[in-house]
């Protein structure tokens, strides 16, 4: 494709052109990705998620100064909440990151969440990978920030930052919300406010209390991100991680999960769109959908005729 031999050559206004029709999930996005599979592997990806008013978006804003004065190039996805009622969303992050625009070295991409229940649209994986085969030295992620479901992050990027703020409350319950079990790096940042001293030592008990011995014991850091206070040290800690994945095997062993997780998305996205398919051909399934609803037909029996209609239209095998 002419737009990816142009983002290949390090242009950028095609790379966005190539982020809006995979954000659109053009019917073009499966051969746009074959083509830039050969170019990928480059990039190291860090995710950054958490509460909101966490203060993510500064401490992205602030990680990415801090990579660019090591001399890396950097792509950014910020990605914003979508509101349920209108499908709109606050792409507020290239405001927020002024002071990047102006260096051809960074690339930011604001994306909506398009309801995502995991803080993450299943888009932004490839808009992760168009930014990698770009020739982006690290790839930052930024994360919705619902809190409890962001599960998806830690499934995508190499590197998982978890920020948490004093003010955030029983940090019991932030291990019930499943964070404790994602992050490789926390941060209790805005440490300036009362009782931050007091989480970074509840999260050192419950780190210690964590079964199992890990490998990998993930740091815990005070920073004020609005101060780059503790900044150059979470870099320090991401690139020590970094080193860890790729001595211990561990990043390749990501890495092959990541794929096979991405084989069974297109998997099941390939089957959705001809089980779409087969309802707008068939008066029958558009019928049994009515039945389904009103409660005539139970979703089980329901599953079975549509199976029997997509072999009887040689769909799939018997």
């Amino acid at each position: 494709m002419e737009l990816v031999e142009k983002m290949l050559g390090g242009a950028q206004q095609p790379l966005s052109r190539l982020i809006s029709l995979v954000e659109r999930e053009s019917p073009e996005v499966p051969e746009i990705m074959k083509a830039v599979y050969p170019h990928l592997g480059h990039a190291y990806s860090v995710g950054v998620t958490g509460p909101p008013g966490a203060g993510k978006s500064t401490l992205v804003d602030k990680l990415t100064a801090e990579i660019r004065a090591k001399g890396l190039s950097v792509g950014v996805v910020a990605v914003d909440p979508t509101s349920p009622f209108s499908g709109g969303a606050v792409l507020g992050d290239r405001i927020r990151m002024q002071q990047h625009y102006l260096d051809q070295e960074v690339f930011i991409r604001s994306m909506a969440s398009r309801g995502s229940r995991g803080g993450l649209p299943m888009t932004a994986r490839n808009v992760i990978k168009l930014l990698d085969a770009f020739g982006k030295d690290v790839v930052l992620v930024e994360t919705v920030g619902v809190g409890q479901t962001e599960l998806d992050i830690m499934e995508t990027v190499d590197t998982t930052i978890v920020i948490l703020v004093p003010e955030a409350g029983d940090t019991i319950q932030t291990m019930k919300a499943g964070l404790m079990e994602i992050a490789d790096i926390f941060v209790v940042n805005k440490a300036d406010r009362p009782g931050a001293d007091k989480m970074v030592v509840e999260l050192q008990t419950m780190l210690m209390l964590s079964p199992g011995n890990k490998p990998w014991q993930p740091p815990i850091l005070a920073t004020q991100a609005s101060n780059t206070i503790g900044i150059t040290e979470l870099h320090e800690e991401v690139v020590k991680h970094q080193e860890y994945l790729k001595s211990s095997g561990e990043l390749s062993r990501q890495r092959q999960q990541q794929r096979k997780d991405e084989f069974i998305h297109a998997v099941e996205q390939r089957l959705r769109n001809r089980l779409s398919r087969l309802m707008r051909e068939s008066d029958r399934l558009m019928a049994l959908w009515g039945e389904v609803e009103s409660g005539d037909v139970d979703p089980y029996s329901a599953v079975e005729i549509m199976e029997n209609e997509a072999i009887s239209r040689g769909w799939l095998g018997g």
